[in-house]
């Protein structure tokens, strides 16, 4: 037992020594953040493949706007008619309702698979180009890590945000 508890010791003053080394190192490396969400928004090649993706958004709503206008005036029509209708035209009605709403729902569900598609096409080369702006951008200028401001970190120094820089470098890489 006397052995487990200065092995367990042991291994905690070694793993002090490592974390105190690594640290050291650590303060040395040159480390930015950026905002990659923002970096897409801003440079000219995001902002045209997001109209693109509005464009079509918009043309989907539109394009589904009759449709579900014409499932709520059948649904009004069912609820102010129904009673003096047979209970064949009644079980018509509703089931004409069910038949169209699921109709909508498949496309909605189809368009949705769409959108996320164009999203990805539109944007695959984008991300490819700002993979290699990244890249050579820490090579050059010395940074060990850039890191997405977005994901999993709280806080950075402003001094280290190099969005911008990266956003210049992809408009000219994509021009």
């Amino acid at each position: 037992m006397l052995k487990r508890i200065l092995l367990v010791v042991t291994l905690i003053v070694l793993a002090g020594f490592t974390l105190d080394s690594s640290t050291a190192r650590a303060e040395a490396q040159k480390i930015g953040v950026m905002n990659v969400q923002k970096v897409l928004l801003d440079s000219s090649s995001g902002r045209k493949a997001k109209e693109i993706f509005e464009k079509r958004t918009n043309e989907l709503q539109e394009k589904f706007q009759a449709e579900q206008d014409a499932l709520v005036a059948l649904q009004q029509e069912i609820e102010k008619k129904s009673s003096a209708w047979s209970k064949d035209k009644k079980s018509e009605k509703i089931r004409e309702l069910q038949l169209g709403q699921r109709e909508l729902q498949v496309k909605s569900e189809d368009a949705q698979l769409e959108l996320r598609q164009l999203q990805d096409k539109e944007l695959e080369p984008i991300l490819k180009m700002l993979q290699t702006v990244v890249n050579s951008y820490g090579q050059k200028n010395g940074f060990a890590v850039i890191l997405d401001s977005k994901v999993a970190v709280l806080y950075a120094d402003p001094a280290m945000d190099v969005t911008e820089e990266m956003t210049k470098e992809l408009d000219k890489r994509l021009k």
